[in-house]
């Protein structure tokens, strides 16, 4: 078997508990990757890039949550899944930041 790469941090729960350190760490790791472009609108990513981060995107969540996503196969299609799912977190997480 092929050697697996470790996580570069902790998965994101299917609870989503640490979505919001789960997000910036996402977002770093990214773009120190140079594939932040991936999860943003209209972008113009390559299939090779694509498959790249949604290799990353998948190898940090939690396996049952990974399995709601299966058949998704864009990370910018995944990103907004999770984004919709977990976004709701700022308001819990963060009350007084949003409301400044």
């Amino acid at each position: 078997m092929a050697n697996i790469e470790n996580r570069k941090f902790i998965a994101l729960n299917i609870s989503g508990k640490n979505y919001l350190s789960w997000l910036l760490d996402v977002k770093l790791h990214l773009s120190a990757k140079k594939l932040r472009h991936t999860i943003e609108k209209e972008n113009a990513a390559i299939n090779e890039e694509r498959a790249t981060a949604l290799t990353f995107l998948r190898h940090h969540i939690d396996d049952d949550l990974k399995y709601e996503y299966l058949t998704v196969e864009n990370p910018l299609e995944w990103w907004q899944n999770l984004n919709d799912r977990f976004e709701h977190l700022k308001a819990v997480v963060l009350p007084k930041v949003l409301n400044d």
